[in-house]
Order: structure tokens, then C-alpha cells, then sequence
């Protein structure tokens, strides 16, 4: 059986060649493992938000800033996800999420 990281890494190399619902699929499997992998739910915030699934997307950008709460690159990602979000739902609470989480990661 492949480890997490390298079943992570060709999650990252299916990304990468735009297989976005392969690579969702691993990482999902890695989640069920291995739920405070980090990393997998900061790539399934960027896939979800590719594939227009907003609401999920923020969910594991959020769930990476609980995990690692004062690793600033978390809370900026977490903060474009919000922005895409915002630009793919109009919903504009997404706004003030978006400056909250950019704050935090300049005070890290």
C-alpha cells in the first residue's frame, strides 16, 4: 500500500495535469486516514474551488487554519478561498471572511 505521501503527491500530479476529480478522490481517501493531513485539505480547497463547489472548498481551507491555526500561509489561502467564493456566489459575507483571515495571517 502507498503511503500518504506519496499517494498525496499523485493526488498533486493529477492536479497539475487538470484530472481534478482523481486527484479529489485521493485526497479524500487520504482525509478518511489521515484527517489532519494538512496539505490535502489545502489542495481539495483549491480543486473544489476549481470545480465551483465554493461551500466545500471553504470547509477545508478552515479545517487546515484549525489544524495549523498560527501558520500564517493557512489563513491566506483560506482568505483567496473566500474571495472565490465571494466571485462565485455573490454572497457577500464571503468580503469581510476574506480581510478577516488576511489579517490573521499578516499577524503570524
Amino acid at each position: 500500500m502507498s503511503t500518504v505521501n506519496e499517494r498525496f503527491n499523485q493526488a498533486e500530479k493529477l492536479k497539475d495535469a487538470g484530472q481534478d476529480q482523481e486527484a479529489r478522490d485521493i485526497l479524500l481517501g487520504i482525509l478518511e486516514e489521515s484527517p489532519e493531513h494538512v496539505l490535502s485539505h489545502l489542495t481539495l480547497a483549491r480543486i473544489f474551488t476549481s470545480l465551483g463547489e465554493h461551500e466545500r472548498a471553504v470547509a477545508h481551507a478552515e479545517k487546515a487554519c484549525q489544524i495549523e491555526p498560527t501558520e500564517g500561509f493557512n489563513f491566506t489561502l483560506l482568505s483567496v478561498t473566500y474571495q472565490r467564493a465571494y466571485a462565485g456566489t455573490g454572497d457577500t459575507s464571503y468580503i469581510r471572511m476574506a480581510e478577516d483571515a488576511m489579517a490573521r495571517s499578516r499577524m503570524l
